[in-house]
């Protein structure tokens, strides 16, 4: 059956996330804020959980409703075609979140669309009882401005969660935004890749998937491969089709850290992910990076003295790390901070900002466009 899917993700990355949905051929995508929608096939909800890089999960929109009153809520929610998604000994546990509505109570929100969805399966499957012993299947519902969209989420964990990372350092960086920052970056594998702060080493690791062309969820599992509806074939199929695309070549992706604790997890965690025979991770000091004039990218997050240092301290790393690269006219920069006053403290104003989110942590993509006018770092 054709479904309307929603992917949301980081305020900031749903350009980059439609994009890529254009780029499986996905239909009708339209981005909005925080979220992407777009519609597909059974085996397009498997193709977009294996290869999506900057998205969150993807959700299957079940209905939409004026949500004004709690009987507004749950006649609408009722009204919904849940049996088509939900068999009847089925698990659908409700959780979600309300803005800018009259309903603005999320456990009383939860219970009455529990109450309908449970009413219209009871009706439909002619019981009084509905054992919910069965594969899950996470109700997701978003209040905004008095209107209610009901989704599954057929993701379950998040999809930054690519398996490669059990263990992270202090304020580690999430996955789908280290490939936004890879993306952003233009790295198609041509070029030498260095993050200088490469902490459990996320940046370089997702330079080596995009460099690979390598779905970053291929070894990982998803809620919806046990719903009922869903064929075992389309997993297969999806995944099978994202290894034929994968790409064999040689690259320089490296990373370096202070902390050598860091870089034994970027290293651990590079092997998890298959990439180990293509980055390299070692202890270096940001201060003392240095390069040959061939150029090249630099994409790395920086302390932000927020949460991992004091601020002094991190304007200090700033200004050191602004005078090692001063002469790297060929190399490109993309750096990530939230510090106000990073181009000040880093030396020079940055050719173009973007603003995207950390977390709930507004910061700055700066970049520094290298002279060379390779593809990776130059404006296009």
């Amino acid at each position: 059956m054709k479904l309307e899917m929603c992917v949301p993700c980081l305020f900031g990355l749903e350009g980059l996330a439609a994009d890529e949905l254009r780029r499986l051929d996905m239909e009708e995508v339209k981005a909005e804020n925080g979220r992407v929608l777009f519609s597909g096939s059974e085996l397009d909800l498997a193709r977009a959980n294996i290869n999506l890089r900057t998205g969150e999960r993807v959700m299957v929109v079940v209905g939409r409703t004026r949500a004004r009153t709690f009987d507004e809520l749950f006649e609408g929610v009722k009204a919904m075609n849940w049996e088509d998604y939900v068999p009847m000994d089925g698990a659908f546990p409700v959780k979600g979140h309300s803005l800018n509505s009259a309903l603005h109570s999320i456990p009383d929100c939860q219970r009455i669309v529990k109450k309908a969805i449970v009413e219209k399966l009871k009706q439909k499957y002619h019981t009084e009882w509905l054992k919910e012993t069965g594969a899950k299947y996470q109700v997701q519902f978003a209040i905004m401005n008095d209107e209610a969209v009901l989704y599954l989420d057929s993701s379950g964990a998040g999809l930054h969660k690519r398996g490669y990372r059990p263990v992270g350092n202090a304020a580690p960086l999430r996955e789908t935004l280290a490939a936004a920052m890879v993306m952003l970056a233009r790295y198609r594998g041509r070029e030498e890749f260095c993050d200088p702060f490469c902490g459990s080493g996320t940046i370089p690791i997702e330079a080596a998937l995009a460099a690979l062309n390598r779905a970053p969820g291929l070894n990982r599992g998803y809620e919806a491969m046990k719903w009922a509806w869903m064929e075992k074939t389309d997993w297969l199929d999806a995944r099978q089709e994202a290894i034929d695309k994968e790409f064999k070549g040689t690259y320089s992706i490296w990373g370096g850290d202070i902390d050598p604790d860091s870089v034994a997890i970027a290293k651990a965690n590079a092997k998890r992910a298959g990439v180990d025979g293509i980055v390299r991770f070692e202890r270096a000091e940001a201060a003392d990076f240095h390069r040959d004039s061939s150029g090249g990218l630099i994409v790395c997050n920086p302390p932000y003295g927020e949460r991992v240092m004091e601020r002094k301290e991190a304007e200090e790393i700033y200004r050191r790390f602004g005078k090692a690269t001063r002469t790297l006219d060929n190399w490109s920069l993309y750096l990530l901070s939230s510090h106000t006053e990073f181009e000040r403290t880093f030396g020079r104003n940055a050719t173009k900002k973007r603003k995207l989110y950390n977390g709930m942590l507004k910061c700055d993509l700066f970049m520094y466009y290298g002279q060379k006018g390779s593809k990776g770092g130059k404006k296009g």
